[in-house]
């Protein structure tokens, strides 16, 4: 177990501990991942993911953050955290992130920085000058830049030696608006763990009881948006959408945490001005997401404003089951004839038709989709591949000479 587990590093503990830490001479690379906390969500699970394969692949790796639940699953990746509050975005916490981060480096012989977000960039930015190590940085969506100061803010994740970008859409938008060069830029999409969604290791009781626990009404078709519960989710066009379908056996559900109480209270008002409260759930606490996946009939991701990626549209495609996603940002890498609907952003009624559609295949029709989304995530959206290509990124920088050919098998699928 990692000594960095529980400790929260200040000006008064900090030097010890690092003492105590200092790797010997001869070592494999080391690299410091930095994101702001390990509580939930696409980044936090990269992270980690990306971390396990560094153990893996005999890296050393260091995950910096406030810290939180996945802590634990990171530490049994074979990684070692490290305490500091990173979630913070006071100019004077960065800077006392920066002296800290700077100082870990040195003793930890860090050869490799990448931050993920963009306030413990800042910080690892001013940690890199200082220690001349090189710095990554991986842009997770195209970020607002309609202010010179925010986009001056956002400017930091355009100046790693390598930027990573998770989509297409994500690089265009990082060469276009922060004019990051070819030489330096990275498309590398983000991947989804096939063992874990495989829709095969779901058992039909596990099912039954997870409708059960749900409160899901006896022969109703499920429909779910997964994701956290904040506007720009589109979980108001979901519920009128829900609310105009045609068919009335239809059971909506709502899965993931609210971010503000004031918003699952507008949530719930619209449930009931639509007079869906018999056949609609708001589960904000789910722990086993396969399972849930394999209870829908179809998913939604119905975002109002394009995301980098869209993790929940790849892993409802690992589980085989019908997607229909608003028709902007990754969705359109991610969703292809055949795979799914797009829809335009904000149109409840176009929603509710590609519902309707995606409820309306027939057995044959539902195991085709399936078999065609699962194989497109085999091929490109793979956890293995996404950590197999980062490294690769890493070992551009750390061994420039080396001529290297990689092919990435895609993993195969039994139908």
């Amino acid at each position: 177990m990692s000594r960095y587990r529980s400790k929260v590093f200040s000006d008064d503990n900090i030097a010890p501990i690092l003492k105590e830490a200092t790797p010997a001479t001869t070592r494999p690379p080391a690299v410091l991942q930095i994101v702001p906390s390990l509580v939930s969500g696409g980044v936090e699970r990269g992270t980690i993911d990306l971390a396990g394969a560094l153990v893996a692949a005999g890296w050393t790796a260091y995950v910096a953050s406030a810290g939180g639940p996945l802590e634990k699953e990171l530490v049994r990746n074979g990684a070692q955290h490290i305490t500091l509050p990173l979630a913070s975005k006071n100019p004077l916490v960065i800077r006392r992130n920066g002296k800290a981060l700077a100082e870990i480096i040195r003793r930890c012989r860090i050869d490799i920085v990448h931050a993920r977000s963009r306030a413990p960039a800042w910080s690892a930015w001013f940690a890199t000058r200082a220690t001349r190590r090189r710095f990554v940085t991986t842009f997770h969506n195209a970020y607002d830049a309609d202010l010179p100061l925010k986009q001056r803010y956002n400017s930091v994740m355009a100046r790693g030696n390598r930027v990573i970008a998770i989509s297409q859409f994500v690089g265009e938008h990082v060469a276009e608006v922060y004019g990051v060069d070819p030489d330096r830029l990275r498309t590398i999409p983000r991947g989804v763990d096939l063992a874990r969604f495989d829709p095969r290791r779901v058992w039909g009781q596990q099912v039954a009881e997870l409708a059960v626990r749900w409160r899901v009404p006896d022969g109703f078709a499920v429909v779910m948006l997964p994701g956290r519960l904040t506007r720009w989710k589109g979980g108001l066009e979901f519920i009128e959408a829900i609310a105009r379908l045609a068919r009335r056996e239809v059971c909506g559900v709502l899965v993931g945490e609210a971010q503000h109480p004031g918003f699952r209270r507008e949530l719930e008002a619209a449930i009931e001005r639509f007079r869906l409260a018999d056949r609609f759930r708001i589960i904000e606490d789910c722990r086993d997401m396969p399972t849930a996946y394999m209870l829908a009939d179809a998913v939604v991701s119905a975002s109002t404003d394009p995301e980098g990626f869209g993790r929940v549209i790849v892993e409802a495609q690992a589980m085989g089951r019908p997607i229909v996603a608003t028709d902007h940002g990754g969705a359109r890498e991610t969703i292809l004839p055949g795979t799914g609907w797009l829809v335009p952003p904000r149109d409840p009624a176009a929603l509710a038709i590609a519902i309707g559609q995606a409820l309306a295949l027939d057995d044959d029709e539902r195991a085709a989709f399936g078999r065609r989304a699962r194989a497109q995530v085999a091929s490109t959206y793979t956890r293995e591949i996404m950590c197999a290509r980062t490294i690769e990124v890493y070992e551009e920088l750390l061994f420039p000479h080396v001529n290297r050919v990689r092919e990435y098998e895609p993993v195969s699928v039994v139908a």
